[in-house]
């Protein structure tokens, strides 16, 4: 059976994410969606949050036939790196190699995001040879450049990487742009991450000039709650 999965999706746990992730579900179920993998920035706290709800299971197993799937987009040391389906420690700054192995060794998948997007923080080509990846994001619905989707496109076509299609939503209204389409009869965490790994139908659409308009303020805001004013000197 098809599930639509958006493999790529923040909630208000990310420091540019504006959505509860009741909010995220609700938006998701109305669009048709089977689940959504929580990817926030850096942290785990928006997974530890929904299993305290209820509204996810430790064991991987849906709810309510809607299946989220744990994970997190860290900031490598080379760039972002989506880890999907294994809990992890906070690895902001740690080298993507050392991610990607950590990872797998709690049995996740490593998928880079918008690769070639250097605007947002996209790891380089160079670094992407190096890295034992299990598949490529090779479109993304926010994307700076729609050719950066082409050549990641490419780029896993050359090295035989599975591919994937996602939102990476902000916001709520976003979820669901664009998905992964995952044929399997095990509807349960380790059903989906065992199919991502084989060839998949993507659903590919970009987000709409409003939710484009919606990211980039949010980001913009973020930067501005992160920014420390100087100091001024006192004299003697």
């Amino acid at each position: 059976m098809p599930f639509k999965i958006d493999l790529h999706t923040h909630s208000f746990f990310s420091g540019d994410g504006v959505s509860s992730p009741e909010e995220n579900i609700a938006s998701a179920k109305a669009k048709g969606l089977h689940g959504f993998a929580l990817t926030d920035h850096n942290t785990n706290d928006g997974v530890s949050y929904l299993l305290e709800k209820g509204l996810m299971r430790e064991d991987g197993m849906p709810v309510d036939d809607f299946l989220i799937i744990p994970g997190v987009e860290v900031t490598t040391a080379e760039g972002h790196l989506l880890c999907i389906g294994a809990s992890l420690p906070y690895l902001k700054g740690r080298p993507a190699r050392e991610v990607c192995d950590l990872t797998h060794e709690r049995g996740g998948l490593a998928i880079p995001p918008h690769p070639y997007d250097l605007f947002r923080a996209g790891i380089r080509f160079s670094i992407l040879e190096t890295l034992p990846i299990d598949a490529l994001e090779v479109f993304n619905a926010a994307t700076t450049l729609r050719r950066y989707n082409q050549y990641a496109f490419k780029y896993a076509k050359l090295r035989g990487l599975p591919m994937t299609a996602a939102s990476d939503a902000h916001h709520h209204a976003a979820i669901g742009t664009a998905y992964t389409i995952l044929d399997t009869e095990d509807f349960s965490l380790r059903g989906i991450l065992a199919q991502i790994l084989k060839s998949n139908e993507l659903n590919q659409e970009y987000l709409t000039p409003k939710d484009s308009v919606r990211k980039t303020w949010n980001n913009w805001m973020r930067l501005r709650r992160h920014k420390t004013l100087p100091t001024k000197p006192t004299s003697d």
